[in-house]
C-alpha cells in the first residue's frame, strides 16, 4: 500500500521538498535547492531527485505530490506578471487597479438582471485596438454579471476577434457584488496565468525526469487542493498557496493561538492560528494593493525578505525592497562588486539569462547586454541613450519576461558579513558592504547591522499592521512605518500571543522582533522547510477525504 506523500514548496529563493509518512506523519527526508526562475523544472527536479535519493523509498510507494508556491504572491508584491487591461462595465465609482490599464465602459445590468444601459461596443473595439500592443491579457467585470453575464460575454468575444489573448470574466470566478474586488480578482487571474503555466510545465518535466507518476495537486489559498489544470485556468486561487501551507505547518504544532511568520527570500508572510486552527479570511485575501474575492487563509504579505534589494540613493538614504535580487554572495557568475556597485543606477548588475538566444533580438538593452556582458543600469543608460521612466519600464519588462538576472546587496549578504550564515561567498558580500558603507561614512559591519535592523523593523511593522487589520479592519501602514520618527506621538506595541518562525532566514530576524514586541518565538523542527511540510500535511488531509 502507498504510504508516502511528497510536499514541495517553490519559493522565490529556494525550492524545498519533504517526504512524509502518511501513516504516522513523520518526516523521513528533506531537500533544499535554489529556485531557478527561468527554468523551474531545474530546481524542482533537483529537489525532487535529491529527496528521492536521500530517502531511498520506492517511487511506487509515493501516493501523492502536494505542491505549494509563493511565486504568485511574489509576482504580485514585486509588480511582475502579465500586463493586464481591465474593462469595467456599468455605472460605478471609478477606481484604480495595479495593472496596465483600467477602462470604464457604459453598460451593465441591475440586480434583477435587466440591462441598465446598452453596452458601448464601439468604445470597446477602439480601446482594444489601442491596447493590443501593450497588454498580455484582459479582465472583464460588468455590473451585476452574477445575474446576467451577457455584457461580459460580448466583450470577451470582441476581444477574441481582435486580439486573441487570455480573457478572464468576473462572473466565472466571483459571485460577490463588490465591483472593485470582482474586477481585481479577474485581473489577478489574468496577471498570473503565464506564471502558473510555466510552473505547471516545470513540475511535469521534473516528475518525468524522475520517473514519478503519482497524482499531483496544488495547495490553493484556502488550504484546499486543486488539479494542475485548475491552477492554470484560475491562477488567482494560488496567490496565497504559500501562506496556506505556512498556516498548515503552524496549526500542526499543537498551539492554541499564535502568529505564524514565514520569512522568505522575497516576502514575509503572516498567518494566524486561533483555537488550534487556521483562520480563513471572510472577505477574500489582500496582498499588497490587491483586495480580492479569492477565498484564502487570513494572511498578510509584505515585500521584505532575505533577498530584498538594498539601494543607497544619492542623498545617502537606504531603501530596502520590495524588489528581489540575487544576493552578491550567491552571484558567482557576475563581475566582482568592486567593479560596478554604487548608488542608484549602479545599485545592481544585470545580465542576460545563460544561453539566451539573441539572434532575432532588436531591443537595444538586450543587444548591449549580449555584446558587453553584465552591466549596471547606468552603463546601459550611457550605451543606449535610454533613461528615466523609459529605461525603468524596459528593464521591468525584461525582468517580467524572465530574460535577465539581477544581483545587488541584500540582507542575506549582511548576514554573511556578520558571520550569521555561511552559504555563499562571504568575500563578495564583504566588498559590497564596504562600498555601500563608505557612501554613508560607516564601516562594513555597522552598515550590515543597520540592514538587519531595518529588515527586523519592517517585519515588526508587518506584524502590527496585520493584527490591526485582522481585528479592526483598518490598515495603519503609513502611521506604523513612521511612528518612531513622529515629532509628537510615541507608540509602543506589545504582542499578547507568541510567534512561530518558518523559513531559512527567520532565525536571524524574528528573535529581535519578538523581543521588541514583548513576546516569544518558537522554531519547530523542520521549520526551515515548513511550507513543504505544510503542503504534505494538507496532502494527507485531502487523501483522508477520498
Amino acid at each position: 500500500m502507498s504510504d508516502y506523500i511528497i510536499g514541495i514548496d517553490t519559493g522565490g529563493t529556494y525550492t524545498d521538498a519533504v517526504l512524509l509518512d502518511a501513516t504516522d506523519r513523520t518526516i523521513l527526508a528533506t531537500a533544499k535547492e535554489p529556485t531557478t526562475h527561468h527554468r523551474l523544472a531545474l530546481s524542482t527536479g533537483r529537489a525532487l531527485g535529491s529527496l528521492l535519493e536521500t530517502s531511498g523509498v520506492s517511487k511506487k510507494s509515493i501516493c501523492r505530490l502536494a505542491l505549494s508556491t509563493t511565486l504568485a504572491t511574489n509576482a504580485v508584491v514585486e509588480k511582475k506578471g502579465a500586463r493586464v487591461a481591465a474593462f469595467i462595465i456599468g455605472y460605478v465609482k471609478h477606481f484604480k487597479l495595479p495593472i496596465t490599464a483600467t477602462v470604464f465602459i457604459k453598460g451593465g445590468h441591475d440586480i434583477m438582471g435587466k440591462e441598465e444601459e446598452p453596452l458601448d461596443i464601439d468604445n470597446i473595439i477602439d480601446t482594444i485596438h489601442g491596447l493590443r500592443n501593450d497588454v498580455d491579457a484582459y479582465a472583464v467585470c460588468s455590473a451585476m454579471s452574477m445575474t446576467n453575464p451577457t455584457h461580459e460575454l460580448v466583450t470577451e468575444k470582441a476581444i477574441s476577434m481582435i486580439d486573441p489573448k487570455p480573457v478572464f470574466c468576473s462572473h466565472k470566478i466571483s459571485q460577490h457584488a463588490g465591483m472593485r474586488e470582482r474586477a481585481a480578482t479577474a485581473a489577478l487571474h489574468a496577471k498570473l496565468m503565464p506564471l502558473m503555466e510555466d510552473y505547471v510545465t516545470g513540475v511535469q518535466a521534473a516528475m518525468l525526469k524522475n520517473d514519478l507518476h503519482c497524482p499531483v495537486f496544488l495547495i490553493a489559498g484556502n488550504g484546499d487542493q486543486v488539479t494542475m489544470h485548475d491552477a492554470t485556468r484560475q491562477a488567482g486561487i494560488t496567490v496565497a498557496s504559500g501562506p496556506a501551507c505556512t498556516a498548515g505547518f503552524g496549526a500542526a504544532q499543537g498551539v492554541e493561538h499564535a502568529l505564524v511568520v514565514d520569512v522568505g527570500g522575497t516576502t514575509t508572510d503572516i498567518a494566524m492560528i486561533k483555537d488550534g486552527k487556521t483562520v480563513l479570511s471572510p472577505e477574500g485575501c489582500q496582498i499588497g494593493e490587491w483586495q480580492t474575492h479569492v477565498e484564502a487563509v487570513d494572511m498578510f504579505t509584505g515585500g521584505i525578505g532575505g533577498d530584498s534589494h538594498v539601494l543607497v540613493d544619492a542623498k545617502g538614504t537606504i531603501h530596502l525592497g520590495p524588489a528581489r535580487v540575487i544576493p552578491l554572495s550567491m552571484a558567482k557568475d557576475f563581475p566582482e562588486p568592486a567593479s560596478w556597485l554604487g548608488t542608484e543606477l549602479k545599485a545592481k548588475c544585470i545580465s542576460l539569462l545563460p544561453g539566451f538566444d539573441t539572434s532575432r533580438q532588436t531591443d537595444p538593452l538586450i543587444l548591449n547586454l549580449a555584446a558587453d556582458g553584465p552591466s549596471t543600469a547606468d552603463t546601459l543608460r550611457q550605451k543606449t541613450g535610454l533613461s528615466g521612466i523609459p529605461l525603468d519600464k524596459q528593464l521591468e519588462q525584461l525582468a517580467r519576461s524572465q530574460m535577465i538576472l539581477e544581483t545587488g546587496f541584500t540582507p542575506t549578504d549582511a548576514l554573511h558579513v556578520l558571520g550569521k550564515i555561511d552559504i555563499g561567498d562571504k568575500a563578495r558580500a564583504q566588498t559590497g558592504a564596504e562600498l555601500l558603507g563608505a557612501l554613508l561614512d560607516i564601516d562594513a559591519e555597522t552598515f550590515c547591522e543597520k540592514i538587519v535592523e531595518m529588515t527586523a523593523t519592517r517585519i515588526e511593522d508587518l506584524l502590527i499592521d496585520y493584527v490591526i487589520h485582522h481585528y479592526w479592519g483598518k490598515s495603519l501602514t503609513s502611521f506604523i512605518s513612521t511612528r518612531r520618527d513622529h515629532p509628537v506621538l510615541g507608540v509602543q506595541f506589545n504582542m499578547k500571543i507568541s510567534l512561530i518562525g518558518i523559513g531559512a532566514a527567520a532565525r536571524y530576524f524574528l528573535p529581535q522582533v519578538a523581543q521588541r514586541l514583548g513576546t516569544t518565538v518558537d522554531f519547530p523542527k523542520h521549520c526551515e522547510v515548513g511550507n513543504g511540510v505544510g503542503a504534505a500535511l494538507l496532502g494527507i488531509s485531502r487523501g483522508d477525504q477520498e
